[in-house]
């Protein structure tokens, strides 16, 4: 097992697509993505109660649609405060229909009036390649932080304006992307993940 020579990304979240296409930019694979691709994508619900568990779904209805290897994750933030939560529901944390901003919102009214030690955090990714003939390979990141108050930055997406990580002064949001792919727990998972492909 090693890099496909394609590979598709199952994702349809445009800001994914191009952090994932940075973060993995020395595969040598080709990217197939929602974008270039002519026919129908698969559009896939993530009703799981894990990130392995979604991911897996997402890569493996790709791969059989496409025929190619597919690579999807999973990811979300997980509050001490709030026992975990939003966790896997964290894109959709303020319903079905939710925006970044009214995620964002939801979160900062939940953790009101709560004291630093309770607004301990971590982002949680894992990466998953699918092949169509079945085999899968998976890796996880982890990137400990705390919130902040209030938003800061222009840069990420999602709750990036608000997770401080551990040794920062800035948000996720205020990074440049570089930075914030070093220590990201999507960059952390999806270089782990190269690390099997070039090892297995």
């Amino acid at each position: 097992m090693t890099f496909p020579e394609r590979l598709a990304l199952a994702t349809t979240n445009v800001h994914k697509l191009r952090e994932i296409r940075t973060i993995c930019a020395d595969w040598p694979v080709r990217w197939v993505t929602v974008e270039d691709h002519p026919g129908p994508w698969p559009d896939i619900d993530e009703p799981h109660e894990t990130y392995l568990e979604n991911a897996l779904a997402k890569a493996r209805s790709v791969a059989s649609a496409l025929g190619l290897p597919a690579m999807a994750d999973d990811s979300g933030l997980e509050v001490d405060a709030l026992g975990g939560a939003p966790g896997v529901r964290s894109a959709r944390y303020a319903g079905e229909e939710a925006t970044d901003a009214s995620n964002l919102h939801k979160l900062l009214g939940r953790l009101e009036g709560a004291p630093d030690v309770g607004r301990a955090a971590r982002f949680r990714c894992v990466a998953v390649v699918a092949w169509p003939d079945g085999r899968e390979l998976w890796a996880e990141g982890v990137c400990e932080g705390t919130l902040a108050r209030e938003p800061r930055g222009a840069g990420g997406f999602g709750y990036d304006p608000v997770f401080l990580p551990v040794g920062s002064t800035r948000t996720m949001a205020e990074l440049d992307p570089d930075e914030k792919h070093r220590i990201s727990h999507r960059g952390r998972a999806f270089r782990a993940l190269g690390d099997l492909l070039r090892n297995a």
